[in-house]
């Protein structure tokens, strides 16, 4: 399995490489922030240096610099200590070297003006050396004589603490990392559990050995497994449906038959049974199918705009009713939209403003509103009204037997709303005639 296939292994490799550049960085800021101070620290110390030869040097009347035999800094009396020093007078051309600078090459120092300082390495003899500097006037008998004071010292031990430093952070920072990086495992092992156990339980559910997932996971999980068993409900649903659809079928279709093999024996009813019984079979079927197809409730479909299909529908029974000259009127706002499957919506509305326009005698009036989470569909029209409305929501009654029809629409209405968990109402309308509500929530 590649890393790129693992929420685990990336995570790893990520927190890794964070990890790594974060020490690094953390690593280099601290040891340059150590090398600075204990530069600044030498040079401090080396400036305490120039201070004390200053203090023990003198000038005689000729202006000849004389220098003690013995210094404060024993380091300077010894040779080859790692610590020098040396006083050049400008004005004599001469220059005093501490006694340790014995078989030692200093290098020289840039030139400092009077009352100045100057830090710097220096190089001399392929070795290297902390320097400081400074330039004095000394006043005395012989007058103003200017004095460069210059302390060395050997740049190796210097480097030597920078190093020991540095392998000892890096081998702390190192152990550190590998802390991090074990800690980092166990918490992602532990984060990912609850993901683990959600594969299992869909692992089981694959395989029949249980029906929903039933764990109780974090909140971000949570969301995920919820949706997980709508899905499966509303699979298992759909598949209910099927087969309640395919057994109501069979069922349905045995009265037909048997009437068909009772007309057999007289073949003078035998076209107009066989007519009669054609439709009702026709009839069953697209009842039925219609069940079957219904999408139902669902959270996953898109929201679907109302208004085009309202439009849609009536532009349609228009043409299907043109010559009674309808007037149907629309009362949905344009940017009313709901979650419903766009056959579903054409399937309900369909059925309903066509029974509507089918009984009507002038006017057909819908309207679609929102209220929170529910929806609320009224169609009203001017025709009769209902008489039954119990039966009337039942496969193959009808309203009148005058009006064409096959008592299916408003069956198949029924069963749609049933299926999103709706409600439907039949009453009278107050333009005289018949009037249906549909109520249905979100999913």
């Amino acid at each position: 399995m590649r890393w790129r296939d693992s929420l685990r292994a990336r995570l790893m490799l990520g927190a890794a490489l964070m990890l790594i550049v974060f020490l690094a960085g953390a690593g280099w800021a601290v040891q340059h922030a150590h090398a600075e101070s204990v530069r600044a620290a030498r040079y401090a110390r080396l400036q305490t240096t120039v201070y004390l030869l200053l203090a023990a040097a003198e000038v005689d009347a000729t202006g000849a610099l004389v220098m003690p035999a013995a210094f404060p800094e024993p380091r300077l009396s010894l040779p080859g200590s790692g610590l020098y020093a040396s006083i050049r007078n400008v004005a004599r051309r001469e220059t005093w070297r501490s006694p340790s600078t014995v078989g030692i090459e200093t290098p020289p120092l840039r030139e400092v003006g009077t009352g100045q300082w100057r830090y710097e390495v220096a190089s001399a003899a392929g070795r290297d050396y902390l320097a400081v500097g400074t330039g004095v006037s000394w006043a005395g008998g012989a007058g103003s004589v200017p004095l460069v004071l210059s302390v060395f010292e050997d740049k190796a031990e210097f480097d030597r603490e920078i190093a020991v430093f540095e392998r000892t952070s890096w081998a702390w920072l190192g152990g550190a990392a590998l802390l991090l990086l074990l800690s980092q495992t166990v918490l992602l092992r532990w984060g990912l559990a609850p993901l683990a156990a959600a594969t299992r339980e869909i692992r089981a559910i694959e395989h029949g050995e249980q029906t929903t997932v039933e764990g109780r996971y974090p909140v971000e999980v949570a969301a995920l497994t919820d949706n997980l068993n709508t899905l499966i409900a509303q699979e298992r649903l759909r598949q209910t449906r099927y087969r309640e659809a395919l057994s109501f079928l069979a069922h349905s279709l045995k009265t037909p038959l048997a009437v068909l093999r009772t007309a057999l024996a007289e073949p003078a009813q035998l076209p107009a049974a066989v007519a009669a019984q054609v439709t009702r079979m026709d009839d069953i079927v697209q009842h039925q199918l219609g069940r079957a197809a219904a999408s139902g409730a669902s959270r996953f479909v898109p929201a679907l705009a109302l208004a085009p299909v309202l439009g849609r529908v009536r532009d349609s029974l228009a043409k299907v009713y043109a010559d009674k000259d309808l007037a149907f009127t629309l009362d949905c706002a344009p940017t009313l939209a709901w979650r419903i499957d766009e056959g579903d919506a054409f399937e309900l509305l369909g059925n309903l403003m066509d029974n509507a326009a089918k009984w009507a005698r002038q006017r057909v009036a819908v309207s679609a509103r929102r209220e929170g989470d529910r929806l609320h569909l009224r169609i009203d029209d001017d025709g009769p009204g209902f008489g039954d409305t119990t039966a009337l929501l039942q496969l193959h009654v009808r309203g009148d037997e005058r009006v064409p029809g096959h008592g299916v629409g408003l069956a198949v209405v029924n069963d749609l709303v049933a299926s999103h968990g709706g409600e439907l109402t039949l009453a009278r309308s107050e333009m005289g005639g018949g009037r249906v509500e549909i109520v249905l929530r979100t999913a």
